[in-house]
């Protein structure tokens, strides 16, 4: 957390507030991110205005001219719009102050995300020039799926949160487009059809798509550039759900651990 839908609702929510708006400030509280804040990044961003907000995977793309700020929100990261910025609490590292007088504000209890400086061109940025298609790219169908899954041995689920695949699918959104495309999350790669691979293209945008028009999901610290919570954890078909009845077919949901996170799934309804 946070994954691709809630990274997309971060970035729709700041683009009426920032995108032609100049930075007049760059504040930083706390360089101790997943990577150290850079200590020029205050200079280099000053009176620069962002052009557009981009988002890469689950990276938030800050347009400006030919350069580009790069920011993660980690595990428990939220960038917040503030029109009157209120006292700082703990865990707030970093405010982009723009000139309109709004705070963008950075805020993460754990850490684990960044804020970067990427000078043009930001593709070959190392953590984005081996990032594989967007879920929403007409490059990633089932011909694509099916060429990179040929010879993997490993777990389907596995192969779908792998960013040299595609990107952006993440544990939650892996677990309930699998269920949606009656595909066992254990299952290799490499033994699924032309024909199901299709449909699970199919559902994970279908997925997606349907996360992001709910605000995305809040298990537990994630709100969004207006401080709300996501709802698409009300309609969790496997995702959390071990022991509960599918709400399908009324089979209890499995829950088992795979690359070191949980997976769920019906035995019955996905094969």
């Amino acid at each position: 957390m946070p994954e691709l839908p809630e990274v997309e609702t971060t970035r729709r929510g700041l683009l009426p507030h920032a995108v032609g708006h100049r930075i007049a400030e760059l504040r930083v509280y706390d360089r101790r991110l997943r990577w150290p804040v850079p200590s020029t990044l205050p200079r280099l961003v000053a009176r620069r205005t962002i052009d557009a907000i981009d988002r890469r995977s689950k990276y938030l793309l800050f347009r400006l001219g030919d350069d580009t700020l790069i920011v993660h929100l980690g595990m428990t990261g939220s960038l917040r719009v503030f029109t009157a910025a209120p006292p700082l609490r703990p865990h707030d590292h970093v405010d982009i102050v723009l000139d309109s007088g709004a705070t963008l504000r950075y805020h993460d209890p754990r850490r684990f995300g960044a804020m970067l400086w990427a000078p043009a061109p930001a593709d070959r940025h190392p953590l984005l020039a081996r990032l594989g298609p967007e879920p929403f790219d007409p490059a990633f169908d089932a011909a694509y799926l099916a060429g990179v899954t040929k010879r993997r041995r490993a777990a389907i689920k596995l192969a779908l949160m792998d960013n040299h695949l595609v990107v952006g699918v993440g544990n939650i959104y892996a677990n309930e487009s699998l269920f949606r495309a009656g595909i066992r999350p254990t299952i290799a790669a490499q033994r699924i059809s032309r024909i199901r691979l299709a449909r699970l293209v199919d559902e994970v945008r279908a997925t997606l798509t349907e996360a992001i028009a709910k605000g995305g999901s809040t298990l537990r610290d994630y709100v969004d550039s207006r401080g709300e919570p996501g709802y698409f954890q009300l309609e969790y078909f496997v995702y959390g759900r071990d022991g509960e009845p599918c709400r399908v077919c009324g089979t209890p949901i499995r829950g088992v651990r795979q690359g070191g996170r949980a997976s769920f799934y019906c035995p019955r309804c996905q094969r």
